[in-house]
Order: C-alpha cells, then structure tokens, then sequence
C-alpha cells in the first residue's frame, strides 16, 4: 500500500509539471506564433501609454527577451522559492509561490487566489455534499421502485436537471426564491464562516441548491442504472438466498458496486468545482476563484488567468489522487496494479 501510494504522488508530480509546461506554453508562446512580441507582452505591465523605450526596458527586466527554456524556468523557480520583480521604480519581493502580478492591480496573484478561494470552497464543499446524498438516494429508490410513478417523476426531474443551464436555473431561482418571496439571500452576499455560520449557510443555500440540482440530476441517473446492473448480479441472488435482510443486501452489497464509477465522477466534479464554479459564481455575483478567472480572461491579465489555471489543475490532481488511494482502499485488487 505505501509503495502505491508514492507510485501514485510521484505520478501526481510529474502531471502537474507537464500541466504547468502547457499552460505557461499557451500563455507565452502561443502569443509569439502568432505575431506577439516581447514589447506586447511587457506593455500589460507599464500601460499602452509608455513610450517605446519604456517598454522595451521593462520587457528587458522581466525576461521576455530570454529564450523560452530560461523564462519558464524562473517560473517555476518564482512558484518555488519566490522571485524579484523589477519594474524600474524598484525591485518588489513576490514570496514563493509567486505566480506573478496582475496586469491591472499590480499585486501578487497567489494572496489575491487565497483570498477568492474560501468563497469557492464554500459553494463547492455545501453543493457537494447536498448532490452526492440527494442523487445517490434518488437513484437507489428509482431503481429499487423501477417502473413507478415515483421512477418516471425522479427520472423525469433528472433529465430537466441535467438539460437546463445553470445561469438560467440561477436567475430563476434568484427572481423566485430571493426577490419574490424573500426567502433566500440575494445575490453577491458572503459572510466567512468563522465570522458566522448561520449566515454563511443562509447565504450561500440557494447557490448550493441551484448547483446541486445541476450535479444531483447526473449522480441520480448514474447511481440509477449501477443499481439496476449489481441488483441482478449473481451475489446478490445468493446473498438473498442466505436469508440476509433486503436493508442489508441493498446497502451492503448493491449500493457499496454502484457507488465505485459515483466516485470516480465525484472526486473529479468537486476538483473541478474548486477550480472555480464560473457559471454558478456570476450568476450569484460571488467573488470566488471563477469570478476571479472571468475577470482575468476579460481582461486579458495573464498572470489571473495562468494563477487559476493551476491552481484548477491542482485540484483536479488531487481529487484524482484521493480517489485513486480511496479505490486501494475500497478494492485491495487496485494495488497491484
């Protein structure tokens, strides 16, 4: 077991560096492919109203000149020991991990990430655990009740979760449920949770349902037909046979096979979701990390969009390390592999 899992973080290792490499290659050398020049690069950083030699002295301090080997290793040195900034007013010290400064406001990514990032792990830690007990829950009855009306209703539900887009069932629910009735908290509010749980869960209620209907849909039809697949499998004809309750049969041995492609989709969609839930953020107006990303992408600032595009990818790579140790745990077979 040891041995798999340092199998598994070196391979965690080396995944985020190839993902580092292709991201820093879209970001700085894509650009030149296309006609882009040291000088465009560097005036992001001084304002298109510098002069020529400005620019040209700025692009010559922070290293738009070296070759592309050289500028990505002072990367990933800055992302690991820090790096020196020199705009020509001064040199500013970016503390490890320095992901750069942005364009626009000119500070340090990684502490403005931090800041965002309790925002989306709020919403992505609340919408998942309502979608993983709703979905698995609706689609273990579906398949226990296949055929009835219950069945046709939750399916039906499910198939309108999964189709409609979630700024729609955003807005929706943001005219209904907040401005009409008053029942849940508009827009673009967020406390801390430290700072108040009651209110940290009052606000944040209604994107969590809006999102979990979204995921539950899915996990509800995935959890649906792994159930009807194991339920008619011969263990559990003959776990029948030796009399064990049907809670057992059901729980023990038909839900614990359905639930093993559930965590595969699980550990990757809350990856993703603390990467930024960009869709469910702007339509909520919650300054969390896909909020942040939009207005990197919106803007052209690089630095942002580069800072979330790794900080995404290394979340997507240890949800995927956790579930690939949580399959080691579930199924011993795993770890010879």
């Amino acid at each position: 077991m040891i041995t798999y899992i340092f199998r598994r973080l070196f391979a965690a290792v080396v995944l985020l560096f190839i993902v580092s490499a292709v991201t820093f290659s879209i970001f700085f050398v894509m650009p030149k492919l296309v006609g882009g020049t040291p000088e465009t690069l560097a005036t992001r950083y001084v304002g298109r109203a510098a002069t020529a030699e400005t620019v040209k002295i700025t692009a010559e301090k922070l290293g738009f000149y070296d070759p592309v080997v050289v500028q990505y290793g002072n990367w990933v040195k800055g992302v690991v020991a820090g790096a020196d900034f020199d705009y020509g007013a001064g040199v500013e010290r970016c503390p490890a991990p320095c992901l750069g400064y942005s364009f626009r406001t000119k500070q340090p990514v990684w502490p403005e990430l931090l800041d965002r990032a309790p925002v989306t792990m709020s919403l992505a830690a609340g919408a998942a655990t309502l979608w993983l007990i709703g979905g698995v829950a609706v689609g273990t009855l579906s398949a226990l009740r296949r055929g009835t009306f219950f069945d046709r209703t939750a399916m039906g539900i499910a198939l309108a979760g999964v189709s409609l887009p979630i700024f729609f069932t955003g807005l929706i629910s943001l005219s209904f449920f907040s401005y009409s009735l008053g029942w849940a908290a508009p827009g673009g509010a967020y406390t801390p949770f430290l700072e108040n749980p009651g209110e940290w869960a009052y606000n944040l209620l209604l994107p969590w349902i809006t999102l979990a209907f979204l995921f539950s849909a899915q996990y509800a039809r995935q959890t649906r037909a792994g159930m009807l697949d194991t339920m008619n499998e011969d263990f559990i004809r003959t776990a029948r046979a030796k009399g064990l309750p049907e809670r057992t049969v059901v729980v023990k041995h038909g839900l614990r096979g359905a639930l093993t492609p559930i965590l595969t989709i699980f550990g990757l969609d809350v990856g993703l979701l603390l990467g930024g839930a960009v869709l469910t953020e702007s339509a909520f107006s919650l300054q969390g990390l896909g909020k942040y990303a939009i207005e990197g992408i919106t803007n052209y600032d690089l630095p942002k969009v580069m800072g979330v595009t790794m900080l995404a990818a290394f979340f997507v790579v240890v949800a995927s390390l956790i579930v690939d140790l949580l399959y080691a745990v579930v199924d011993p077979r795993v770890r010879t592999k």
